[in-house]
């Protein structure tokens, strides 16, 4: 009688146990929000890229994966995941060899719009210039570079709260040193009597693989200037991004003692690095960049995006972080 009690209380517990487990796992299927379809296609191949925001669109420019030597392509999202070539007649490129500026190494670009046109700051020839379109799907044309008394490349142009306007550059005399001078209001000369020196590679991390500081973009926030650069050679895994802050766009500037933000320590992707900050249309901050193809490959470089954000920093400026754990490569449908 005992043995049969005892059957029937196992008995009993089994039955309240599978019903528990069958409760359970229905109201788990049920509680879950489904993830948003992640981006599908072929990896975007754009190195040194920049995203620009215009009318809900992003249009994206870098230098080219396959055809550098062609001008400069441009892709169009309107959600930030899936990229299609700009719609204009010869694979999408906005600026072409022939029709601008340049014969060879079209490289590094940046698009803002300014005086009712839109313009696009490039290096050709190991050159800078500056080309006007009447739209963002171009064509872009310059007709001239802007006058140097050296090489330059990687342009970057800051318009600051006044008005003025200023032209970042990297000088690739001896090294990669970043610059910047003062540049006219129809972005067609610079006052060299303010070319400034801004950042050189000094800090250990920079200096893993040649003395190179490049990729310069800027940006203001709370009356602090921030430089946001990449260092080392970029066929370096160590390739990484630091930025530097300043009260003023001309400096003197103090690299941050977290630096460097974004690397292959804290992402597993080398060669990571030489981008542009944007901000989407929900007022999130992004910093667009590119990768080696693999561990063991640099070439054609790979497209990817991390959010940004600014935290505070008791007693000093806000520090500028990156959520690696956002890090997505950027896809194209074609």
């Amino acid at each position: 009688m005992m043995q049969q009690f005892r059957i029937s209380v196992l008995s009993g517990y089994c039955i309240l146990g599978i019903l528990f487990c069958a409760c359970s796992k229905g109201s788990a299927q049920k509680d879950p929000v489904p993830d948003p379809p992640a981006a599908t296609g072929q990896p975007l191949y754009q190195a040194d890229p920049t995203i620009f925001l215009y009318q809900g669109k992003y249009y994206l420019y870098g230098t080219d994966g396959s055809t550098p030597d062609k001008g400069i392509r441009a892709y169009v999202s309107s959600d930030k995941k899936q990229w299609q070539p700009s719609a204009r007649p010869g694979g999408g490129f906005v600026l072409t060899v022939g029709e601008s500026f340049g014969t060879k190494g079209f490289w590094a670009p940046q698009v803002w719009h300014q005086h009712n046109k839109f313009y696009m700051a490039y290096v050709a020839n190991e050159q800078i210039a500056i080309a006007a379109s009447d739209s963002p799907e171009g064509p872009f044309v310059a007709t001239a570079p802007i006058a140097f008394d050296q090489k330059n490349i990687d342009p970057y142009v800051f318009i600051d709260d006044d008005g003025k306007k200023y032209l970042y550059h990297v000088d690739i005399t001896n090294g990669n040193k970043i610059y910047v001078a003062a540049i006219n209001d129809d972005f067609t000369a610079i006052d060299k009597s303010t070319r400034t020196l801004c950042i050189t590679a000094t800090a250990p991390w920079e200096i893993i693989q040649a003395r190179v500081t490049e990729g310069p973009t800027v940006l203001k926030h709370k009356g602090i200037y921030y430089l946001v650069y990449a260092a080392n050679h970029f066929e370096s895994q160590q390739y990484a991004v630091g930025y530097a802050t300043a009260s003023g766009p001309m400096g003197p500037w103090t690299k941050a003692a977290e630096n460097p933000i974004l690397s292959m320590g804290n992402t597993g992707k080398p060669g990571i690095g030489h981008g542009d900050l944007f901000t989407d249309t929900d007022g999130s901050m992004y910093y667009v960049c590119h990768t080696h193809n693999a561990m063991d490959k640099v070439s054609p470089r790979r497209t990817a995006m991390v959010k940004a954000k600014f935290i505070a920093s008791p007693g000093g400026a806000d520090q500028l972080v990156m959520d690696t754990q956002s890090f997505t490569f950027l896809k194209t449908e074609k």
